[in-house]
């Protein structure tokens, strides 16, 4: 019996829900006309995503920066202000490493060409 496409994301509260009433992943999954493999790599992906924010870490940003460079995402918005400090901090640091990255290779490059 084949179901209307629905992005996975739609369901999130509600498989969330059942996780916690103690379900399995393979009952979640034919709840929602789901194999095992799609409701596992979901739980996966969504504690692998929590374990991100709760240590701080940032995320690599996907497709086009927005016009507003400090803007945050809406999936960081939403969480304490602690957690977005955490975010926004390790997104500078990044940045900052990148930038000694690139200062390294151009140091390299200088001290290779100036010789010539």
């Amino acid at each position: 019996m084949p179901r209307e496409y629905r992005h996975i994301k739609q369901y999130e509260k509600e498989m969330l829900e059942m996780k916690e009433r103690g379900l399995t992943v393979r009952e979640i999954g034919a709840k929602f006309g789901l194999t095992y493999e799609q409701a596992h790599d979901f739980f996966k992906q969504y504690n692998r995503k929590q374990r991100k924010l709760s240590s701080g870490e940032s995320f690599k940003s996907r497709g086009r920066a927005s016009k507003n460079g400090n803007e945050l995402p809406p999936s960081i918005q939403q969480l304490s202000k602690l957690t977005q400090l955490q975010y926004i901090l390790a997104a500078k640091e990044r940045y900052i490493k990148g930038l000694e990255m690139e200062n390294e290779l151009m140091r390299d490059f200088l001290s290779h060409t100036e010789g010539k």
